[in-house]
Formats: structure tokens, sequence, C-alpha cells
């Protein structure tokens, strides 16, 4: 058995100090919407809670969804490579980048640079770059793949972007996986499902995405960006693959989305008969640590949704 963790949008705080010179951007924006929202409900407090808890159920592997960031800053980048390295080795930890890692143009270079050891593929020694994703990665009988859907965008604007390169590259990752007889789990930051978030924070690529996943087979999705655990599937009657956001890693309990929360994957089988256990663990109060709040065997009939309380 595999045991995978997944946690999303972090977003590490506090901020460090920023410079007139910082905000003459689309982080003006980010950064009165943290002092007047984020910082109240965005504890780091909540985020050592969560890691702690997910340390004491020994996974295997912990996959990050992104959003570490909220301003991409220079100061919160580098702050955040000292936060992986904390949790293990990057042989142990895999990020795909949030459209907060992307915030303005050019942070999405630095956070390639800064994060390089969680975000690139088994053997693979050029610098990471737009171009490197998806990246791939097996444990055991587990391929983990890295889709970026991180770009920076207009102010006001979220939206994340899945493009006729990066879908190519997909397609052959799955393929040759299939074949090795691997159990394919997709990371990725934005939900490719419509309807999911608003149209400013919604995925370009959405149809894209499905094709493909349809035409070469996955086994699971995660995602996040949403702030919420959620459970939907996708593509053909007779090979749904189930796709499942969580909770936002940083978020204190009594805000307009749910307390923290991460999922934990128990993952067995073969080609033909995986087994997939979800368990959602996460927190209900201030000062209660986290405990289960679902638990549940993946594979909902056809059309059924499924949304944690």
């Amino acid at each position: 058995m595999f045991r995978l963790a997944h946690i999303s949008d972090v977003h590490l705080g506090p901020l460090p100090d920023v410079s007139y010179r910082d905000l003459a951007s689309k982080r003006v924006l980010g950064y009165v919407n943290w002092q007047r929202n984020r910082r109240r409900h965005m504890h780091d407090a909540v985020i050592d809670a969560i890691v702690a808890d997910i340390k004491a159920q020994n996974p295997d592997h912990l996959a990050i969804t992104g959003d570490l960031v909220n301003l991409a800053l220079d100061g919160e980048i580098e702050m955040a490579k000292h936060w992986l390295e904390t949790l293990g080795p990057p042989h142990d930890v895999s990020v795909v980048p949030g459209n907060h890692d992307a915030y303005v143009p050019g942070a999405f270079d630095k956070v390639c640079r800064s994060w390089a050891a969680w975000m690139s593929g088994d053997g693979v020694n050029t610098p990471v770059d737009r171009n490197a994703f998806p990246y791939l990665r097996v444990r055991g009988n587990i391929a983990l793949i890295g889709v970026s859907t991180a770009r920076a965008t207009a102010p006001f604007m979220a939206n994340g972007f899945f493009m006729e390169g990066q879908a190519a590259r997909l397609g052959k990752i799955l393929e040759s996986t299939a074949k090795q007889g691997l159990f394919r789990a997709i990371m990725i930051h934005h939900p490719p499902l419509r309807g999911a978030v608003s149209q400013h924070k919604r995925l370009f690529g959405i149809a894209r995405f499905h094709k493909i996943v349809r035409r070469h087979g996955a086994e699971l999705v995660l995602h996040g960006h949403s702030h919420l655990p959620s459970l939907f599937q996708i593509g053909l009657r007779g090979a749904k693959i189930p796709v499942v956001g969580v909770a936002a890693a940083g978020q204190a309990p009594g805000g307009n989305h749910p307390a923290a929360q991460y999922n934990l994957f128990d993952i067995d089988g073969e080609k033909g008969n995986w087994r997939i256990h979800l368990t959602r663990r996460g927190l209900t109060g201030p000062s209660i640590p986290p405990s289960d709040l679902q638990s549940l065997e993946l594979g909902v009939e056809p059309g059924e949704a499924m949304v944690a309380s």
C-alpha cells in the first residue's frame, strides 16, 4: 500500500517587508486583500498543526498543489523554500505552482529556480522552467505527474492555463506510465472542472485536459485553488477518474471557507484493480487538533459529486 498526503493553498505568512516599488503592480491589490482578509484567516500555527498531523500519519509522499505564497515577493519565495525543507527531502515532497506563486511577471521563473528540487522529474538535471511541466516522478508503483497552470494574470484575475504544448507532453507521460502498469496521479492547481470556481478564477483549457485524460487515462487528479474539500469525476462511463480538491492548508476556523484540512489516500492494488481510500483530516475548532472528517472508498456513481462537510 502507498500512502499519499495532499495539501494545497498554504499561503505562508506573514508577509515580509514590502516596498513601494514592490506594490507598483498587481501586488497592491493582493496586499490590500492580505491586510483586510487573509492575514486574519491564514495562520502559520494552523499550517504547523496540519503538517505535524501529516507527519504523524507517516505518508510515503506529500503532494502540494500550489499557492505556497501570497504576492510572490522575493522574500516569500525564499521563505517558502525554507518551509519546504522542513517537510522532508525533496524526493518525498512534490510541488506544482499556483496562481499566487506566479502573481506578477517574472515570479514564475524565480519560483522555478528556488523550488526546483521539489518540482523536477526523476533524473532530470536541466533547469526547471515552463517547458519542464508536466514532470514525472515514480515512487513504487505510483506515477506522480506535476502539471503547471500558473501564469501571471491581470488585476482581479486568477485564471490558470493548460495549453497545447503541455497537453501533448502530458499525453505522452500518461501513455508511457500506463504501459508500465503504474497508478497515475496528476497534480494540478486549478480545478479542471467547469463551475468549480468563479469565471475570473477558472482554468482555460478544461476541454483540452479532459480530452487528454479520456484518451490516455489516469487514476486520480488532485487540485487546489477553490479552498474547498470536493470530489467529482471526469471521463467516460466505466472509466471515471476521481478529481479531488482540498481546503486551504492555512485556513483558520471561523472564516468563510472550511478550516484547514488535508487529504490522505491509501492506494493499493494493481493495474485494472486499483483501490483508493480517501480520509480527510482537518480542524474543527481553534484549539482542537486535526481529526478524521470523512472516510470513503473512491469511485462514486457516474455524474454524482460529493462535497465534504
